[in-house]
């Protein structure tokens, strides 16, 4: 229950020794300090790092073709391999562990630049055509209108989904681009929707980026059933390895290449990427709770040096105390009390000052820093102050346990 006398007492000590107090409590936040700076910086630094996936599905990849390095079956080494329609429908129908596959092809090769019209406006963006299921593996914010649909595909409709920059060099300001046509390589497209960045990194290929119907951009730009490269994402029960493996062993088997053959069919696993950077950040953060946890042990042995102190500078009050009938409870009582409150004190200060850091922190940072929005989850504020309270409690414990077992009549024969 609460005990007045007893909080006075606290705080009358607490006045009296004001220095002593003060360094206290910068001694107990300095480690929650810590814990919150480096634990912000650290999730900011993952997001900086991270924030190159964008909206990908973690558990994507992608295949593509390259020349081959073993002769086989009559073939001569340096044979460039090419997919088709054929080698989708294969997929499909045998890689049952794909969830979405987006065949893609591309006008000029991987980045390049291809002149787009529009009235008397000319600027050089990425076409590519693409699958609806391209927009699940890699997330389009449609700022206006719609993505790709099946029946463009099946139709061979000629309409394009456009990033933000296209919109700013062909159209005029506050001018509607969709139901407008942009003509690519001499063959009009009519535009159905408008692509804006998910995210800001400075990366500008999403915005200079022009989406036609896979099959139309075969037809329109005379690619025949030439497929480019493929983007896949797996079911979530799945290994994206196992499912990149089995694709690579029925695509080799189809294009008559040698199976130990490595460097024929290349390959980038997005799911494994996000997995060594994941463990990465994991362990760093581990290293951050070691070092803040050190420091925080520091402070703890340094409230108990205090509490020491303060028992011994006390010893004729606590003798008093009890020979009144104070009972070794209640003494334990009066220690810890102070010790928890001394903590709690430096933990909401650093607590305070940690986050208020963190959040000039945010704002000040640009937005292409490899450190982005550093902040820390309320559970780990929280989750911190609550350690320091129990460590607060630990740290009083043994001063505690001297003062409940200090005898009144010593104690008083020693202050005379």
């Amino acid at each position: 229950m609460f005990d007045y006398d007893k909080w006075q007492e606290i705080f009358s000590t607490i006045r009296k020794n004001k220095l002593r107090t003060f360094l206290t409590v910068i001694g107990i936040s300095w480690g929650i300090f810590m814990i919150i700076i480096l634990i912000g910086l650290g999730n900011g630094f993952r997001k900086g790092v991270t924030k190159d996936f964008g909206e990908w599905a973690t558990n994507s990849g992608f295949v593509w073709g390259q020349k081959t390095t073993i002769s086989y079956e009559g073939f001569q080494p340096g044979r460039y391999i090419n997919f088709d329609n054929s080698d989708t429908q294969i997929l499909k129908s045998r890689v049952r562990e794909i969830r979405y596959l987006a065949p893609r092809n591309q006008l000029g090769g991987w980045r390049g630049g291809n002149n787009v019209t529009r009235n008397n406006l000319t600027g050089a963006f990425t076409i590519t055509g693409d699958y609806p299921e391209f927009n699940k593996i890699n997330v389009q914010n449609i700022d206006d209108g719609r993505f790709i649909n099946k029946k463009d595909v099946e139709d061979h409709r000629k309409v394009a989904v456009i990033g933000q920059n296209v919109v700013n060099l062909l159209f005029e300001k506050d001018e509607e681009p969709i139901g407008e046509y942009i003509t690519i390589n001499k063959v009009n497209f009519q535009v159905v929707g408008v692509i804006k960045p998910i995210r800001n990194t400075g990366d500008e290929n999403d915005q200079n980026t022009i989406h036609v119907p896979f099959s139309t951009f075969q037809r329109a730009f005379n690619f025949g059933d030439k497929v480019g490269w493929y983007a896949f994402s797996a079911y979530e029960h799945y290994d994206v390895d196992a499912v990149q493996t089995k694709m690579i062993n029925m695509l080799k088997h189809k294009n008559s290449v040698h199976p130990l053959d490595e460097d024929a069919i290349g390959y980038f696993n997005l799911q494994k990427e996000f997995e060594e950077i994941s463990g990465l950040f994991t362990g760093l953060e581990l290293f951050t709770w070691f070092v803040g946890l050190c420091t925080l042990f520091a402070g703890i042995i340094g409230v108990s040096n205090i509490m020491l102190i303060i028992v011994k500078e006390r010893t004729k009050e606590i003798g008093i105390r009890k020979s009144l009938g104070a009972t070794p409870m209640s003494i334990v009582s009066l220690i810890l009390q102070e010790s928890v409150f001394l903590s709690i004190v430096g933990g909401y200060v650093a607590l305070i000052f940690g986050l208020l850091l963190l959040d000039v922190m945010a704002k000040v940072i640009p937005e292409d820093s490899i450190i982005l929005n550093p902040s820390v989850s309320p559970g780990v504020a929280l989750g911190s102050l609550a350690l320091l309270v129990i460590g607060g409690m630990i740290a009083g414990i043994m001063p505690a346990r001297k003062a409940a077992a200090i005898s009144p009549i010593e104690a008083i024969r020693q202050e005379n």
